[in-house]
């Protein structure tokens, strides 16, 4: 068979053989227009036992044959001019003759390159009862030659999945999601049998993993499931639907994970942002949410992120790390932590601070365990991320405005009604404007033993940090009373940072000791040494006492604490483990 095609006035015939021809401006369509009223997978042509099937894939302006929309499947003939966009395609048996060519080229389209790459994968919709599939040689460079051929495959079996599958009905008889996700199983699995026993499920495509691929797309977070099932995987980045980034061992890679199109994104996007109450749409395009896990979740799309519906995950590990796990992994010392840990039993105020992607998170977690169980903790996030193990704990979560712009609960509040709530510790997420003020009031009036985060890039600038958050509250406080303020409310301010090989370490630990005359008083406890670079990159060093003793070290005693002031001796090899003598 011949195709035709008609773009900016010239004419290009030549040769096809069986097989499936994706139409779209996608850099994968074997028939490309790349143009802004085609859509990026807009239509899909299959020649077999010379027949021409032409089907829309639901594209955004419709595909046209003759003239006439075309709504599923159909079956070309020599005569039929089809239009998608601005450009004009014919099937024909032999060369065309001189009255189809007249006819095509009547259409007045513009120029523009469409190209039909050999040796493509080949897909065979069969008809329009069972979706079928048949491969063809392929001769791509990519890492996976099917990857192209399972997604026409997987769009196909969840076309017949919502034929056969009413989910308003299932949803309204009051079906729950654990119901709908068998029912959804169950009809997944008998499709697939149906194609495997009529032997149109072509070779190379597991049937396991079709179901697993087809399910997670239409009921769970799609190619992001199996991302968010490896643990190697710290952060996903997903650049709109066909880049998706991840995170492993600090650095980024780009995985081989894709989407269908931006429809598939903003899919994914609605699910994890549904039970939670929110939403995201053209009157608010980027929301904060999280994962049933705990992991992080910030979203945004069209009309400000250009490059498609872009989703970054933070995740949590599904195993709640030990001090022992960091000491292994370099991030602090043996004796480092066993401070962090008398800092806590003492009850000090605790600034974590850090740049994005830090750790300050995960720290906190970890720090908040030294809490004795016997206290009340009292929580306060704009997305709930912290997961403690202690049996008295509330925890609060903000929340945004409606689709009126009313009812918004911003952290500031809660953090004055937690005061409210007779905590003993107050625990506050990451502290970004007026709500500072709140903290570091709380801190000053019982509630010691307080912690939260900043975004700081040294122990120095957590001081000038928290000036400009209180600035932010809208209280026109002269600078020296802030100062007061921090002075008296901050004892510990803990610094980590992400070094250049990707690890995250705690590189200060200071001491916050009082107000001379209008300058903050601090100094170093631990900090980290850096003494070169080994291979890959690998930074060399480690975290050392700066031969400094705290302030309140002669309130040990009184505390029925004990501690041996070599964790402070920078000469010491001593690993000092603090114990209690009552």
């Amino acid at each position: 068979m011949y195709l035709t095609t008609l773009i900016n006035g010239a004419r290009e015939t030549r040769e096809i053989t069986d097989g499936s021809y994706m139409i779209g401006r996608g850099e994968s369509c074997r028939i490309r227009l790349p143009f802004a009223d085609v859509s990026e997978r807009h239509a899909i042509l299959t020649v077999r036992n010379g027949r021409a099937i032409l089907e829309d894939l639901h594209s955004a302006n419709g595909t046209y044959v003759n003239g006439e929309q075309v709504d599923g499947a159909v079956t070309l003939d020599g005569g039929m001019v089809v239009q998608v966009g601005e450009s004009m395609l014919r099937v024909s048996d032999a060369l065309g003759s001189e009255d189809a060519e007249e006819e095509v080229e009547g259409s007045g389209v513009t120029r523009q390159e469409c190209r039909v790459p050999d040796g493509e994968d080949a897909v065979d919709q069969g008809g329009r009862d069972t979706p079928v599939a048949s491969e063809e040689d392929s001769s791509s460079a990519s890492a996976d030659p099917y990857r192209e051929l399972r997604r026409n495959v997987q769009e196909q079996i969840q076309h017949e999945l919502l034929k056969r599958m009413d989910m308003k009905r299932l949803t309204l008889q009051g079906v729950d999601r654990e119901g709908l996700e068998e029912t959804a199983r169950e009809k997944i699995r008998a499709i697939i049998d149906e194609v495997v026993a009529k032997g149109r499920l072509p070779d190379g495509i597991d049937p396991v993993r079709l179901e697993e691929d087809v399910f997670n797309e239409a009921l769970r977070l799609g190619p992001l499931e199996e991302l968010l099932a490896d643990d190697a995987v710290s952060e996903i980045m997903v650049n709109g639907p066909h880049k998706v980034y991840v995170e492993r061992g600090g650095k980024l890679q780009l995985s081989d994970c894709q989407f269908t199109d931006d429809a598939s994104v903003l899919a994914v996007i609605e699910r994890i942002i549904a039970p939670l109450g929110r939403r995201c749409d053209e009157s608010q395009p980027y929301v904060d949410a999280r994962l049933a896990d705990g992991s992080r979740v910030n979203a945004i799309i069209a009309p400000l992120a250009l490059s498609g519906p872009t989703i970054t995950i933070r995740k949590f590990a599904k195993k709640a790390l030990t001090p022992e796990d960091f000491i292994r992994f370099g991030t602090w010392t043996h004796n480092a932590a066993e401070f962090m840990k008398l800092c806590v039993l003492l009850r000090k105020n605790i600034i974590v601070a850090g740049g994005t992607g830090s750790g300050k998170t995960t720290l906190l977690n970890l720090l908040s365990g030294y809490i004795p169980s016997t206290e009340r903790i009292v929580t306060v996030e704009d997305a709930a991320e912290l997961r403690l193990q202690q049996p008295h704990v509330v925890r609060l979560e903000a929340r945004p405005p409606n689709i009126e712009g009313k009812g918004a609960v911003p952290i500031r509040d809660l953090v004055k009604n937690c005061l409210r709530m007779r905590p003993d510790r107050i625990i506050v997420g990451e502290c970004r404007g007026g709500e500072a003020l709140d903290m570091l009031q709380a801190m000053n009036t019982g509630h010691d033993g307080s912690l939260t985060t900043v975004h700081a890039n040294s122990p120095r600038d957590v001081i000038s940090r928290l000036e400009t958050m209180v600035l932010m509250s809208g209280m026109e406080l002269p600078s020296r009373a802030i100062r007061e303020q921090i002075a008296s409310a901050v004892d510990i301010v803990i610094h980590e940072s992400r070094l250049s090989d990707g690890s995250r370490k705690v590189v200060a630990i200071s001491e916050v000791t009082g107000l001379e005359g209008n300058q903050i008083v601090m100094q170093d406890i631990f900090t980290f040494r850096q003494r070169g670079v080994g291979e890959n990159g690998k930074i060399i060093g480690e975290m050392k006492p700066c031969g400094a003793i705290p302030t309140w070290y002669d309130q040990l005693a009184g505390r029925g604490i004990v501690c041996d002031p070599k964790m402070f001796d920078p000469d010491s090899r001593v690993d000092v483990t603090i114990r209690r003598t009552r």
